[in-house]
């Protein structure tokens, strides 16, 4: 083995080594225990697919997956349309666009509880009090506490810090654009519209994917914006997969099966994943 390849082997083992330990090893676990009855503490009985069966009749994982599907579609939906709008806007050479581009971003580093808890303070006592300033009566109300409303205080938050991200991936896939394909459109009396359906989004089909897939993704595995501003209520109106999982698991002793639950959600994101890249794949080649 020469020294380049020691020294890649010296980069790659360790980092293999923490995966395997911190990542692998637990997952292959949470498999294993899903055939169990294991509470998390104590002896276990290994049960088969009784915690796979008893998912597919409990009412309250049902509802947690209605409301995740719910929400992920509508906040994938909601920021790749504002994302791509801003990152065009940015794109056009205005005054102080690099620093817009800065502010922009700051929503993505921030932590997302603080963030979640800042909102929480902001819809709970902030808007009431501005709603009764103003005499606007649904501004008065906090949406949080609404069962019917309190899933859409949780799509603003998410959108608001997840646009961040996205836009750069859209700014990142807008420079590759040839100005000189727009000019020949112009040339040819193409207006705003055609140049962006038939240009724009044509070239950028890639990072649209990237942005579909990695967007539905995260939001299918929502979990700090709940925690900071509904912890799942009012009732068990915002509650995702994950929290239910989390709580089920940890805190309610039925840590094998969620672990059940834990595996088909996973196998749910998978299959969710490559349907997206498939379907959106085929449209890049049609294009």
């Amino acid at each position: 083995m020469n020294k380049k390849s020691k020294l890649y082997m010296g980069i790659a083992l360790p980092a293999f080594v923490f995966f395997f330990v911190f990542h692998t090893y637990p997952a292959l676990q949470g498999i294993f225990y899903s055939f169990t009855d294991w509470k998390g503490y104590g002896d276990w009985n290994f049960i088969g697919l009784k915690n796979y069966l008893n998912l597919l009749k409990d009412d309250r994982a049902g509802d947690s997956y209605l409301f995740t599907f719910k929400f992920a579609i509508l906040s994938t939906i909601i920021v790749n349309i504002i994302s791509l709008l801003i990152a065009i806007g940015l794109s056009a050479k205005i005054k102080f666009h690099m620093t817009l581009r800065a502010i922009y971003f700051m929503p993505f580093i921030l932590s997302i509880l603080i963030i979640g808890f800042i909102f929480n303070f902001i819809f709970a006592h902030v808007l009431p009090q501005l709603g009764d300033f103003l005499g606007w009566v649904w501004l008065s109300k906090n949406i949080l506490g609404d069962p019917n409303l309190a899933w859409l205080g949780i799509v603003f938050v998410a959108v608001w810090q997840a646009v961040a991200f996205s836009t750069i991936l859209y700014l990142a896939g807008l420079v590759t654009i040839s100005q000189d394909l727009y000019e020949a459109a112009s040339i040819d009396g193409a207006g705003a519209w055609t140049k962006f359906w038939k240009i724009t989004f044509p070239m950028i089909a890639p990072f649209f994917t990237i942005n579909m897939v990695l967007s539905m993704k995260g939001f299918l595995q929502v979990f700090d914006q709940i925690i900071a501003l509904t912890g799942g209520g009012p009732g068990r109106s915002t509650e995702s997969i994950s929290l239910l999982i989390y709580r089920g698991g940890f805190e309610g002793g039925d840590f094998a099966y969620q672990s059940a639950n834990a595996v088909i959600y996973f196998i749910v994101i998978v299959i969710v994943s490559v349907f997206q890249l498939r379907i959106l794949n085929k449209r890049e080649m049609i294009n």
